[in-house]
């Protein structure tokens, strides 16, 4: 691939390449060409070349970025190189943090918040007060010391938009006692969770991860 692409760069025109709507930024992040991205990158690609409407329509999740093609990927070298090259974390209608949350991928997390990424996002279906990322740090403290580090906007989760008054929209109607106890809630086929193994890893700069999320805290050492 790479050879090619040093073949095919000097002929190619910018124009063409906008007019087909899809960098080879794209391609090269969806298949995980991280050298191929380095030289596209050296070459004058834009990182934030965005895909149009009619490009976006064939996604699920109407992604726009070359970075979000890496993150949905769980490929942090190829993430790498394009935040360097200037590409912008908060592009896409899916934020690429939200991607990586989701994943779990603590190195990751951690390169896109370094980089800018919006620990403050609101993603498109959320009903609280508070920024979405916290759902996915609730039984993870290595991950909600993280957040809270790189500027997490805590004091909203203690900020009821309710006040006192009901939570439920008036008029609502709600499920009837017979609905709740003839509807099955529990999904059978879903399989009990999965003890996260605790993992230890370190930054590109050598140092270990607790050098960006903070000291752990042991419960012995919390006064009640």
């Amino acid at each position: 691939f790479l050879l090619s692409l040093k073949l095919l760069i000097p002929v190619t025109s910018m124009s063409e390449v906008n007019d087909n709507g899809m960098s080879p930024l794209h391609s090269a992040a969806a298949g995980g060409q991280t050298h191929c991205l380095k030289v596209l990158l050296d070459a004058g690609y834009d990182p934030n070349f965005m895909l149009p409407p009619w490009v976006r329509r064939s996604f699920d999740d109407e992604r726009r970025s070359a970075l979000f093609f890496a993150v949905s990927n769980n490929d942090v070298p190829s993430a790498k190189v394009l935040l360097e090259g200037g590409a912008m974390a908060n592009q896409d209608p899916i934020k690429c943090l939200q991607v990586a949350l989701r994943s779990g991928n603590y190195e990751l997390i951690n390169l896109l918040l370094r980089f800018g990424a919006n620990v403050n996002y609101y993603c498109k279906v959320n009903t609280t007060h508070f920024p979405s990322a916290l759902q996915y740090a609730l039984k993870d403290e290595m991950l909600l010391r993280m957040l809270c580090n790189f500027g997490y906007d805590v004091k909203r989760c203690f900020d009821c938009p309710y006040g006192n008054n009901s939570h439920i929209p008036e008029g609502y109607e709600g499920w009837s006692d017979c609905v709740i106890k003839d509807t099955l809630v529990i999904n059978r086929a879903t399989p009990p969770p999965q003890k996260k193994e605790k993992k230890s890893l370190t930054l590109d700069s050598g140092k270990p991860l607790e050098y960006a999320i903070g000291p752990q805290v042991e419960c012995s050492q919390v006064d009640r």
